[in-house]
């Protein structure tokens, strides 16, 4: 396929298998496909998401993927008949998996590769696997697809771990994988407990409580804010359409980053800031998106101002 050529739509998906489909992302795109007619399965759980984000239409397999055989999931697959798998359950917190980096390469690789194999096993034609801008680093900005990596946390790690296993498998196996790197996602059902929330959720909670808004760093650090149903739809055109490659490698974001300070501006100009001891991190992230726009007409819509004053009330 040329590049700007629409790419080949695949047969509609049937049946397919969400994981982490109890979780902010995943029960979002959970609901997309149900709306679509596709049969889903959920596997989650229930360690970090939430019963209650699962769609009612969905069938929910109640699993911890450490603690399941390739085979035993594999076999499983192939008796339900999953033709997709979207693979989004993973441990996320970059600060945690500085404190527990083995936890997280059980997580988030160890079941990456079982999920694979799993896939092998029962015939599933597509895999979409949900990785991170983390796996960057410190990079170029705005940051394309073939930008070196440097990942700054076992997290990132991780993923970056994960995608080459995503495209050992295509070479090896001829699985369809699509990579889809996530830069700052949110939306409805985001985190908004715990110790490691996002930084809206955090604003909103400072602003109800009458505190201060507090602030890594300077608070000129700049991000690339995503919307979760830009998301879903990315994962959904990536299963739908067939690439005439083995893998494919997209960025997932807007293309527009704001700094810290603009938005804690958005939650009122009048609130107090506080600012803390400097943490590691990227001083900008900020997404290329060409190359998803011109192979899959993916055009993201820069609606954090809107959201955030709707949020904020």
């Amino acid at each position: 396929m040329l590049i700007g050529q629409e790419p080949h739509k695949e047969k509609m998906m049937n049946k397919v298998l969400v994981t982490g489909g109890a979780g902010f992302i995943g029960s979002n795109l959970v609901d997309k496909l149900i709306d679509m007619g596709v049969e889903v399965t959920v596997i989650d759980d229930l360690s970090t998401g939430k019963k209650d984000n699962i769609n009612s239409k969905a069938n929910h397999w109640l699993q911890d993927l450490t603690e399941i055989t390739s085979e035993s999931l594999g076999n499983t697959i192939k008796s339900f008949g999953i033709d997709t798998i979207f693979h989004l359950a993973a441990k996320t917190a970059v600060q945690e998996s500085i404190l527990e980096p083995e936890l997280y390469n059980k997580s988030n690789v160890d079941v990456t590769l079982k999920l694979l194999e799993a896939s092998r096993i029962a015939g599933v034609n597509k895999f979409v696997f949900s990785s991170s801008s983390s796996v960057y680093g410190d990079a170029e900005i705005p940051t394309t697809e073939y930008n070196e990596m440097f990942p700054l946390s076992p997290y990132a790690t991780t993923k970056l771990i994960g995608e080459e296993y995503c495209k050992l498998y295509s070479e090896i196996h001829g699985i369809k994988t699509c990579i889809l790197r996530y830069f700052n996602v949110y939306g409805n059902r985001m985190n908004n407990e715990g110790g490691y929330k996002l930084v809206l959720p955090i604003f909103k909670e400072l602003k109800e409580k009458g505190k201060k808004l507090t602030i890594n760093n300077d608070g000129n650090q700049r991000r690339d804010f995503v919307h979760v149903d830009d998301i879903c739809d990315m994962n959904i055109l990536c299963a739908q359409y067939d690439f005439p490659y083995k893998f494919r490698t997209f960025n997932v974001g807007t293309g527009i980053s704001y700094s810290v300070n603009e938005i804690a501006d958005m939650f009122g100009t009048e609130l107090k800031k506080e600012y803390r001891n400097g943490v590691i991190e990227p001083f900008e992230t900020l997404s290329d998106m060409s190359k998803a726009n011109k192979e899959l007409n993916f055009k993201p819509k820069d609606r954090l101002k809107i959201w955030v004053g709707e949020y904020s009330k």
